[in-house]
């Protein structure tokens, strides 16, 4: 499954150097671990895509209700495709 998600440049660029091996997210779309994400860098001062992506793997999921996750959240381990 692969799941096309927005994400704001500090956070994208974070992705990118390999700073940030993890996404936090509304659990709404059934993620599982083999999943991949396109993460679309988004502007949301001026509301639109800026045309730079990145695809990864989840490599880990956990679920939110423990561990200081709100439910219906989720934290998860990805890491970059090539």
């Amino acid at each position: 499954m692969l799941h096309e998600l927005k994400t704001w440049p500090p956070y994208f660029q974070a992705v990118v150097s390999g700073r940030k091996p993890f996404e936090v997210r509304k659990d709404d779309r059934d993620f599982k671990v083999g999943d991949r994400l396109l993460l679309r860098e988004w502007d949301p001062t001026l509301r639109h895509h800026t045309g730079r992506k990145v695809t990864c793997e989840i490599t880990y999921k956990l679920d939110g209700g423990d561990f200081g996750v709100e439910a219906g959240y989720c934290v998860l381990g990805i890491a970059r495709v090539s």
